[in-house]
């Protein structure tokens, strides 16, 4: 199953996202209008919200308090990329300049904050206690995922195990997060809430794992971001790390100088190491160990439709090629 047709299970609901994102959106300031409007407008996957959706519908949600969920997400998570394209000094993101590049620095970091004050200002409309404590412990562990990244930034020593707690942290809390609010919003019993966080947890992690590798074997149009973002900015991701541990001495030692020194400049033998070392595939197998543990989560809720597009969506997660 396609993205396109998973989104089609919930093609009004999704409307009501987007009208609701347009809506939250607005503000007095100009700037806030135009840089928020930017991010947002360039599109992506939307595959967060889409996870929102999905698991209030498979939880068979009644009302629409799904829909502020979901755009509270997309929110926080685009909150997160304004500020992560200021620190990773980005000049494309989903296929065009980054907002930093266009607006500035400032700018991006201001409305970022404004993107994360307008989501909690939306839980708060949504009245339930619990939804703010999940989102605000997300939130405070993606801040924390984002420094532990900046840590191992040029550290050649950085192992699989503190590469997995990033990717936890900073990817794949914010979907847990987001299955879990679904549930709470459905009122769901325990054990299907507690199903949807570890669904949640395990596709988060399966797509941040395909990204890291995807940085080393996609292209800029498909990927619309540059190729070889993490290896200029020095970060040890998973593909990577693997090498290290699986050359011969000399590629160590290249490897070990990219990772130190970042640039592009050695991209391509990089790129060579990894995959004759075995890196890509070693990446790939993770990934859908995740998936399946995903799957497996999705085994303890009622069977539906909206069940099978949760698994489908994990699927997509690991056989996408962008």
């Amino acid at each position: 199953m396609q993205l396109d047709q998973i989104r089609a299970l919930v093609t009004d609901d999704l409307r009501r996202v987007d009208q609701t994102i347009v809506e939250r959106l607005a503000s007095d300031v100009v700037l806030v209008n135009q840089v928020s409007q930017y991010i947002i407008g360039a599109g992506g996957k939307r595959v967060r919200p889409l996870v929102v959706v999905l698991a209030a519908k498979a939880c068979a949600c009644q009302g629409d308090g799904h829909v502020p969920a979901a755009a509270i997400i997309e929110f926080i998570h685009t909150a997160t990329l304004l500020h992560d394209d200021v620190v990773d000094s980005s000049d494309l993101r989903r296929g065009r300049d980054t907002a930093n590049s266009v607006f500035g620095n400032e700018a991006s970091v201001l409305v970022g904050d404004y993107l994360y004050s307008r989501a909690f200002q939306m839980m708060v409309d949504l009245g339930d206690m619990r939804i703010q404590q999940v989102m605000a412990d997300a939130t405070n562990t993606i801040a924390e995922g984002e420094v532990l990244q900046l840590m191992n930034a040029h550290d050649p020593e950085t192992t699989e195990e503190r590469y997995l707690q990033v990717i936890y942290r900073k990817t794949a809390k914010l979907f847990e997060a987001g299955a879990q609010v679904a549930a709470i919003v459905a009122k769901a019993p325990p054990e299907v809430e507690r199903a949807l966080v570890d669904y949640g947890r395990h596709l988060g992690n399966a797509f941040q794992l395909v990204d890291d590798a995807l940085d080393y074997t996609s292209s800029a149009e498909d990927m619309g971001k540059n190729l070889g973002d993490d290896l200029a900015e020095g970060k040890p991701t998973l593909p990577l790390i693997h090498a290290l541990c699986h050359s011969s001495l000399d590629d160590t030692a290249r490897l070990r100088t990219a990772i130190e020194q970042g640039g592009l400049e050695d991209l391509a033998q990089v790129s060579r190491i990894i995959e004759s070392s075995g890196g890509l595939e070693y990446t790939a197998r993770l990934a859908r160990r995740e998936k399946d543990l995903a799957t497996e989560a999705l085994s303890r809720l009622p069977d539906s439709a909206y069940k099978q597009a949760l698994d489908a969506l994990a699927e997509f997660a690991v056989a996408r090629t962008y």
